[in-house]
């Protein structure tokens, strides 16, 4: 349709990308076992960075409704707290928790993100359809359901992510959430194709968000809820859909007003692959470290160096870190560092913690640690290179690497050993080793912030793949509130 008279009042057929992703999720559900083992984790390890996030004042003023008073009975819960909202804000506050830490799941590609942004929307409107539907003497969503919106949203925002780079056009990842999120949330409402149709149409008129809230000198906490936003819009969006509002078109291919004219240079998305459930059988788990995920292999790096580096911090010369050409054109940062949010954006800092304390904790990112002169000294001395390897490795669908090397150089002319990995322990190459750790994620997170019956039942449920999937969204909600 690109080649549509801008004259012409006549209505198009619609973009055949609107027309792809609706029929993905109108039609018969993924049945990969695998994707759905792996959706299992990924439920824990997404409520797990949640209850996390709630030990952070910044995160927690900004949950609860969107005006003081302004709750909903009987709506959506926010996991570890006592909130009961509207769909739409309920999906801001559980996505806003879910990302805060930089701490959930990863897809790297063309264009990176995090698929799992995308439960916020889910998981409130599955609660309020599921306590609407019981009030009405209806039956509720099951776990099952979630899962599936999960696998079909992980697909969405990773497919759509695989050859298409929007952040070398200046917008941020966060608007993959608000297609996915606009368009499983649609189906789960209830929507027709048309009607997906017509709310992914909108949400793809939204634009994008700049990414300038995640780059210097503008780096800050609006990363942390920018996801939240994303997926509460799209609840917005799948909202206004239902009502029968009309949608529009060729909200992409428009000659002069469409996004591939006004936000993308003309030209149109790339895929070599269709949708099914490949995104969330091939996830990556930020399991050990909350850090940007290109970094992630570096930290790694840098925590078997440490026992050699840590009585001799003053005595280094100069430390190499080799990564991806990602790694370096976003994380690559020197200079003063503002906040949270600029550390943990920031290779150097990332590699410098662990260096010196053998830890990275999202606490590291706090002001009372990153005021150690020793952390500042070492990222001095840093020196940040691609590695064209891993750069190939990265892009490579059969590998999908995150590979980085660190030495570390002595002024006597000794030198470390150069440590180099090429995927992190939550890469699928590693999911034997990475799921006992995943676990233990959840049980840290989340075992002491509810009552101990509530975890009782929680915890046998997250050990039982088949139950949890039989229960009730309203059931399962019921045991994460505070």
């Amino acid at each position: 349709m690109s080649g549509h008279d801008i004259r012409s009042a006549k209505r198009p057929d619609p973009d055949q990308v609107l027309v792809d992703i609706a029929d993905y999720v109108c039609g018969e559900p993924p049945t990969s076992k695998l994707a759905f083992e792996t959706a299992h984790y990924c439920l824990l390890d997404t409520l797990a960075c949640g209850f996390q996030a709630l030990d952070y004042p910044a995160c927690t003023k900004l949950l609860g409704p969107v005006v003081p008073g302004a709750t909903l009975p009987g709506g959506a819960r926010v996991p570890g707290t006592p909130y009961e909202l509207d769909p739409v804000q309920g999906a801001f506050n559980i996505g806003t928790l879910v990302r805060w830490l930089d701490f959930n799941d990863t897809w790297l590609a063309a264009e990176w993100g995090h698929p799992s942004d995308n439960l916020g929307g889910i998981l409130a409107t599955a609660d309020y359809l599921s306590r609407k539907a019981r009030a009405e003497g209806n039956e509720p969503l099951t776990m099952q359901d979630v899962l599936t919106a999960m696998i079909r949203a992980h697909e969405i925002q990773g497919v759509l992510a695989l050859e298409n780079s929007y952040n070398r056009v200046g917008l941020d990842h966060v608007l993959l959430v608000r297609i996915a999120s606009t368009a499983v949330v649609t189906r789960m409402l209830g929507g027709t194709r048309e009607q997906v149709i017509n709310a992914v149409s909108h949400a793809w008129i939204d634009g994008g968000a700049l990414r300038t809230y995640r780059h210097a000198p503008n780096t800050g906490s609006r990363k942390s809820w920018a996801a939240g936003d994303a997926t509460s819009r799209a609840v917005r969006h799948a909202l206004i859909a239902m009502t029968g509002e009309m949608g529009y078109p060729s909200a992409l291919t428009a000659k002069t007003w469409g996004w591939y004219d006004v936000l993308f240079k003309g030209k149109p998305f790339s895929f070599t692959q269709g949708y099914a459930s490949y995104v969330m059988e091939n996830i990556l788990f930020k399991i050990s470290y909350p850090a940007e995920f290109h970094a992630q292999t570096a930290v790694e790096c840098a925590m078997q160096l440490h026992a050699a580096v840590k009585d001799r911090i003053a005595d280094v010369d100069r430390i190499a870190i080799e990564t991806q050409e990602a790694g370096v054109r976003i994380i690559d940062k020197t200079g003063a560092l503002d906040n949270p949010a600029d550390r943990d954006h920031c290779i150097q800092y990332m590699v410098a913690v662990p260096l010196v304390f053998g830890r990275l904790t999202a606490a590291d990112y706090e002001d009372d640690v990153a005021n150690d002169p020793r952390i500042d000294a070492l990222r001095d001395k840093m020196e940040v290179s691609e590695n064209k390897q891993y750069t190939k490795d990265y892009f490579d669908a059969n590998k999908r690497y995150i590979g980085n090397a660190v030495q570390v150089f002595f002024k006597d002319g000794t030198s470390t050993d150069k440590v180099a990995i090429d995927y992190p322990i939550g890469h699928r190459q590693r999911r034997d080793e990475g799921i006992p750790v995943l676990i233990k994620k959840f049980e840290d997170s989340v075992s002491s912030k509810i009552a101990s019956g509530q975890w009782q039942q929680l915890n046998k449920l997250a050990a039982d793949k088949a139950q949890l999937g039989a229960t009730a969204v309203d059931d399962f909600m019921a045991l994460l509130v505070a």
